[in-house]
């Protein structure tokens, strides 16, 4: 089923199933890309309880040995509506038969979209009901529609010089790293940028981006919740994930004991962890 909330200058379509954002209107324009299976199958998928691709899909707690599939099982999963309005909703999934075979924790996730002027705030609330500390990672995947070529967009940092990209392979980290050089905080995009995956960053200082089209500001996003990012297009694809993460895929060399996992967010029993991200149109 799909939900859709508005104000007076933007829309916003969410699914259901897995909370996605499938469309982000203003006008007759839509700024998420639309389904094309020759590429790929989503438009903003939720990233939990992992993100990125455990060390063969297996991770293990207290030596009992778990599997998970690359960037979790919540998109996948119909989400309750317990709230809306004419500018938000809130959707929640919980722990089920099926999640706890591969995640022996119970958990509340809670998802509030809402719109403000030319805003879309994404809000993400992950309560654990377990009795003991829960592990887990968060993130966002949405792909943004683009009606050029690549070349014509650019991404500006507001306070990067430069970005250290730390490189995957075979979907992991293999302990590499290199360094891009900004021009004017801009990094201009290209499809050899994506020749090896995406470009992931661990850390960088910018809480605000835009993204420019033929130098003009197109979209901005705002990042005081999320540490690390990921950027990612598949080749020929005309879309450009933008993805804010709190964590990231397996190191070559890990152990895949999860509570010893790079950037892994440790929940104690009854807390509540909140982070949020926002997408404005320009």
């Amino acid at each position: 089923m799909q939900i859709t909330v508005s104000n007076s200058i933007l829309s916003a379509v969410i699914d259901t199933k897995g909370a996605e954002l499938k469309q982000l209107l203003k006008g007759n324009q839509n700024y998420i890309w639309e389904i094309d299976t020759q590429y790929w199958d989503k438009t903003s998928p939720v990233l939990f309880p992992i993100v990125g691709r455990l060390k063969e899909d297996k991770y293990t707690i207290n030596n009992k040995e778990y599997s998970l599939l690359r960037h979790g099982f919540a998109r996948n999963f119909n989400f309750e509506m317990v709230n809306h309005s004419e500018n938000q909703v809130v959707f929640r999934l919980s722990e089920n038969e099926e999640t706890l075979k591969v995640y022996p924790f119970q958990f509340e996730l809670e998802m509030k979209y809402i719109l403000i002027e030319n805003t879309l705030t994404i809000q993400y609330s992950v309560k654990n009901n377990s009795e003991t500390s829960m592990p887990f990672s968060i993130g966002a995947h949405p792909a943004f529609a683009l009606d050029t070529n690549l070349e014509a967009y650019a991404l500006v940092f507001d306070q990067e010089d430069s970005l250290i990209r730390h490189k995957l392979k075979n979907d992991y980290f293999s302990g590499d790293t290199s360094e891009i050089l900004l021009q004017d905080h801009q990094l201009h995009l290209s499809d050899e940028l994506f020749e090896k995956d995406a470009i992931v960053l661990k850390s960088f200082q910018s809480k605000e981006m835009t993204l420019l089209k033929n130098q003009v500001p197109y979209l901005s996003f705002q990042l005081e919740g999320f540490p690390h990012l990921g950027i990612w297009k598949k080749a020929n694809a005309p879309f450009l994930c933008i993805e804010p993460w709190q964590g990231f895929a397996d190191h070559c060399d890990d152990s895949g004991e999860i509570f010893q996992k790079e950037g892994i967010i440790v929940l104690p029993p009854n807390e509540v962890f909140t982070t949020s991200f926002s997408i404005t149109i320009l």
